[in-house]
Parts: C-alpha cells; structure tokens; sequence
C-alpha cells in the first residue's frame, strides 16, 4: 500500500534517488533545493510502501495550480502500480496539477507521456523550454502536461507565466 506524507527536510534517502533518478541538467543543486524548502516554497511528500522508503513528490502550490516538478519511486518500489496510485494520490490531493515532460523523441519519454496520459493528462500543443538550472547548459526543450482545469480553461500562457514567475526566478 502507498503512503504519502508531508515532511519539512528531505533527507538523504530522497537527496540519494534525486541525483540517481534526474540527470545534472534537470535537477537544481542540492544545496538550492534545500534552500527552497526551508523557505517553504518547494514542497516534498515522502511516498512509502509498507514501512519502507519508496520515493518522492517535489511540487510548488501556486496560484493556479499545483506544480509537480520532480517526482520519482525508487527502483524496489516501482511495479504494482505504485506511480499510478501516486498520482490519484497526488489529484485527490492537490486538485489542478501540471507537470514537465521530455518531448517524445524517446522511449523513455513515449512511456511517461503515455502513462500520464492513461490517467487523464493532456499535453499542451505549445513549444516550452524549461530554463537552465545551471549557466553551462541551454535551456530544455519540454512539454507540459495538464489535469484538472475546468473545460476550456486550460491556457498555456497562463501556466507558462505562473512557472516562470514563480519556479524559474534567479
């Protein structure tokens, strides 16, 4: 059975599957993230299976919606549909959520964007590039999935804006 709950310190565990989960060039430095949560602007669920440690939700609350930024299961938790049971989780939880996904140019990339797209996500047709998180690499070409807007109230420019105001600031 999964479990989220809040906590206010990631320890080393989620720090561990962070940097083994997300490449350099789509991870903050950890110091940075910790620095945005103890400000209370990144916002962490630790996910348990059972008694053990089984990954972790990063996400920002923000004025529209909520900002799923990095989410990872670890390696012996994932199967059994854990990620699935996450993010019915994660929607029962936040309400509106968007999230950043790889274009699909590879099969890792086609899988995640079909997995979320089983459980109701749809892609914005928009081109979107996440800004670097460090100087010596370009910005990321991505795309940005949605879920829970009212009908007809999905608008790209609007989530665009809201993540770089509040995410993406220097």
């Amino acid at each position: 059975m999964i479990q989220m709950k809040p906590v206010s310190v990631a320890d080393a565990a989620i720090q561990d599957l962070y940097e083994e989960a997300f490449p350099k060039e789509e991870r903050r430095p950890w110091p940075q993230q910790l620095s945005l949560i103890a400000a209370g602007k990144i916002r962490i669920l630790r996910i348990s299976k059972g008694d053990l440690f089984a990954g972790f939700v990063f996400y920002w609350h923000l004025p529209l919606f909520n900002f799923i930024e990095h989410f990872a299961i670890h390696a012996d938790a994932r199967g059994g549909g854990a990620g699935t049971q996450v993010m019915q989780l994660l929607e029962k939880q936040l309400g509106t959520i968007i999230l950043e996904v790889e274009p699909p140019i590879t099969e890792q990339a086609i899988r995640r964007i079909a997995f979320y797209e089983r459980l109701g996500y749809q892609t914005f047709p928009d081109a979107y590039e996440q800004p670097p998180y460090y100087p010596e690499f370009p910005p990321l070409a991505l795309r940005i999935m949605h879920k829970g807007f009212p009908p007809g109230e999905a608008n790209f420019a609007v989530v665009k804006d809201q993540l770089y105001q509040y995410v993406y600031t220097k």
